[in-house]
């Protein structure tokens, strides 16, 4: 089955969606869509033969398009994802899947009522790393933290600020892999040019049991760092997006704590250190774009719910919205309502 595809928005991310739509042999680009005519030109020189328009409606529109992908704007997603929708076409939205939660839950439903896929460019989910640490993750043990740090020389988004433009990664990343529910969020952050929304954020995810997150990310770094380190009590891992090798590393390495004997126990406790060896497992280097696509064509044709689906993007979307409020607040810590609820039936 070919999947006939356009192309809504060709600015920072569309030109990379659709180089790999136009290699990949199940997916027919039709259309691509942008309010610029000096950007769809680009596109003639290099696709000659992908109609171009200023007008989204015409996409929408057409009746050979099976599937629409949106790159554009955040605050766009939502009527440009509904209008898709409602013209009976399954949708790709680049990330985050809308600017709030009602816009999320909306096209989730709608998607939904229509039976249509609806699936989110969570592009790390589908790295070859990322997967990998999917694979391997209960060889961690009991899980005890998730730490990131996420930051760069720019780039100041307009739209959207530093939690929604890297912090989003990570929820996504977290949500794939830790496979637990997150219970409440805390973040603080500041900005440092007049007139703009946060540039630099420290975001606390808390989870159930012992398992914490902390997501660091920033625009005003002097350098470029993409590390993740998850630890577990059985072995730990190092996940460095920027290696050109080795960007997964897990260590055999951890504690274990024991009690001493006597009355006086609590003033006994051994903390061992356990050091073993290091390994780095061979991962697959296809371009996490690519296999994604690939994924929204393969649920388009099956059925099978994607990975990245509009419920892990409305997910998504809470956590952002919830760790923005909280930033607005100095940090007060704001409950998802599955912990509200325990909360208030505790009481």
């Amino acid at each position: 089955m070919m999947i006939r595809t356009g192309v809504i928005g060709y600015g920072y991310w569309g030109p990379n969606i659709v180089r790999n739509l136009a290699e990949i042999p199940e997916m027919e680009l039709r259309w691509v869509s942008d309010l610029r005519s000096d950007r769809l030109r680009l596109v003639s020189a290099r696709y000659p033969g992908v109609r171009v328009t200023n007008d989204y409606r015409e996409v929408c529109a057409d009746p050979q398009v099976d599937a629409v992908v949106i790159a554009a704007p955040v605050s766009t997603h939502f009527p440009l994802a509904m209008a898709a929708l409602g013209a009976g076409k399954h949708v790709l939205v680049e990330k985050p899947l809308a600017a709030t939660v009602e816009e999320a839950q909306k096209l989730v439903d709608e998607a939904r009522r229509r039976g249509l896929t609806l699936m989110v460019d969570h592009t790390f989910v589908y790295t070859g790393a990322v997967r990998k640490i999917k694979q391997l993750i209960e060889d961690l043990g009991e899980l005890y933290y998730y730490d990131s740090v996420r930051v760069n020389l720019g780039l100041f988004q307009r739209d959207v600020n530093v939690i929604w433009d890297l912090a989003v990664h990570d929820f996504a990343i977290m949500d794939y892999t830790l496979g637990v529910e997150p219970t409440a969020i805390t973040a603080t952050g500041m900005s440092h040019v007049e007139g703009t929304s946060e540039d630099i954020a420290y975001i606390t995810v808390f989870y159930p049991g012992e398992l914490i997150a902390h997501v660091n990310v920033n625009w005003l770094s002097p350098l470029k760092v993409r590390r993740v380190l998850i630890g577990g009590s059985r072995r730990m891992m190092v996940y460095d997006d920027l290696e050109t090798s080795e960007k997964l590393k897990i260590y055999d390495k951890g504690i274990t704590v024991t009690n001493g004997n006597g009355p006086d126990t609590v003033y006994k406790l051994l903390v061992n250190y356990r050091t073993g060896d290091m390994w780095a497992p061979k991962l697959d280097v296809t371009e996490a774009l690519n296999v994604m696509l690939r994924h929204f064509a393969e649920c388009i044709e099956t059925g099978r719910r994607p990975i990245t689906d509009g419920v892990c993007g409305l997910k998504v979307v809470r956590m952002l919205e919830a760790a923005t409020e909280s930033a607005k607040q100095r940090g007060r810590l704001i409950e998802f309502p599955s912990a509200a609820a325990v909360s208030a039936e505790a009481v």
